[in-house]
């Protein structure tokens, strides 16, 4: 059995940023240590090439009566900018406080590793356990996972399992688990609109002609109600309703909407009515404005009338939105309100689906589920109370992570997603960090759950 800390560091201080192609090497070399680490506890290992980044799969293969859990994780980083904010250096991991700070070790080497060294140890202590297990780590999850839906098409037969298992995820504390039930699909769209040919003297022609900036402002404003709510027909088709038992969930986590202010330091929410924020986040579709320009940046000031003006737009959609349906809804409504006297010129960006997967027995229109995926929820809520000290929440999160809805689409595969982050663990923000004894302790919660399902066959 591996060293868990020190192997974690070894994993952080490989800077394997895979937008950038200057870590070609980083990348390089966090693929070859998972490798090694899958080779060392006695996986058959398999490095599947794609145009950008290769794909890792570990096998530890068996009887095709034995059950068969698939495990996702990704090897790949965001970039550390801006480095000047960072106390530590963002490749040179460093323990401080029962938390270790790097670039990767929430997102996603140190929850990966909990479940690598989960499975260490299990065929340690049980070599002839009937389970199969195959480890799918891509390398493009911070790019969108680019290369994995061709993946999945062509290695199917070889990755179908009974359930995906995973920590990308977040958890409100180190104590206190939730084991994320649905995710929210996303869309991008970026509008740009033109009125003159080119930027114009504000004095000379001011008056005579509409601003691009002025117009897009009045398009944007006109994309949501008083009430927060999204102003685009058609757009809560198909939204899922809030169950009884996700509101009692809900009501259980540790986080109030005061100390969620605080949080955000703001001094007032504006969610859609009648919809509380913990539960906007969560349960309710959003168009939010990501970016927005036009006319002169520079310091002081420059009297023009800008010749263009953009805005880039994307919407979070919830279970069971259509996301190629409502981006065309809201591209037909840009085009209908673009205001006279300009140009609209719409880039349509990537559509993933939301995900769902209910808990057995949370529901009476529980749709069919895998026998052994029950046997898994099950004794997962077990697992975390044992290892944790308090029972999961079962939860759905607002974010996005299209991989889980691409492999549900191909495989059919449900995901039981385990959150090992933590609010303060700084996801893709400077001061990146884990706490290392909740990876401790999620290892030995997922040893419970690996034998259950083996024990369920």
């Amino acid at each position: 059995m591996f060293n868990f800390v020190d192997t974690l560091k070894q994993l952080v201080e490989c800077p394997s940023v895979s937008t950038d192609p200057k870590f070609k090497d980083g990348m390089t070399g966090a693929a070859f240590l998972f490798c090694d680490l899958f080779r060392q506890i006695g996986m058959e290992v398999e490095l599947v090439k794609t145009p950008l980044h290769p794909i890792i799969v570990a096998e530890r293969k068996g009887p095709k009566a034995w059950p068969h859990v698939v495990i996702y994780g990704h090897y790949d980083v965001q970039p550390a900018d801006p480095y000047e904010e960072w106390k530590t250096q963002p490749f040179d991991a460093t323990v401080k406080d029962g938390r270790m700070y790097g670039r990767g070790s929430a997102d996603n080497k140190g929850p990966l590793l909990a479940h690598v060294a989960a499975v260490a140890s299990l065929l340690e202590e049980n070599p002839s356990l009937p389970l199969r297990i195959t480890f799918v780590v891509e390398g493009e999850e911070e790019i969108g996972s680019l290369s994995l839906e061709d993946f999945l098409v062509k290695q199917r037969e070889r990755i179908s399992g009974d359930f995906v298992f995973v920590s990308d995820t977040c958890s409100p504390s180190p104590d206190q688990i939730v084991v994320t039930t649905a995710l929210r699909g996303n869309f991008s769209v970026n509008v740009e609109l033109t009125g003159p040919n080119n930027d114009l003297h504000s004095g000379l022609h001011g008056g005579a002609l509409r601003n691009p900036i002025q117009a897009l402002c009045t398009l944007c404003a006109s994309l949501h109600n008083a009430d927060g709510s999204v102003n685009v027909p058609g757009f809560y088709d198909g939204v899922l309703p809030v169950e009884n038992w996700e509101r009692e969930e809900l009501k259980k986590y540790p986080l109030t909407e005061a100390a969620y202010k605080t949080f955000l330091g703001i001094d007032s929410f504006f969610s859609e009515k009648p919809y509380g924020p913990l539960e906007a986040v969560r349960f309710r579709p959003t168009l939010e404005f990501n970016g927005i320009g036009g006319g002169y940046q520079g310091p002081g000031s420059k009297t023009v009338i800008p010749s263009k003006a953009f805005v880039k737009i994307t919407c979070r959609l919830v279970p069971d939105q259509n996301a190629a349906d409502i981006q065309d809804k809201l591209i037909e409504t840009l085009k209908e309100r673009c205001p006279s006297g300009t140009k609209m010129e719409i880039e349509r960006g990537h559509a993933s689906g939301a995900y769902l997967v209910v808990p057995p027995g949370k529901s009476n229109s529980n749709p069919q589920m895998n026998p052994r995926l029950s046997v898994a929820f099950r004794a997962v809520n077990e697992a975390i109370e044992k290892h944790f000290g308090k029972r999961p929440l079962f939860m759905r999160e607002g974010g996005s992570i299209p991989v889980f809805s691409s492999i549900k689409s191909v495989t059919e595969m449900d995901s039981l997603m385990v959150g090992l982050f933590t609010p303060d663990s700084n996801l893709h923000a400077p001061n990146e960090s884990v706490h290392l004894q909740m990876l401790m302790n999620a290892t030995e919660a997922f040893k419970d759950v690996l034998r259950s399902v083996a024990d369920a066959r």
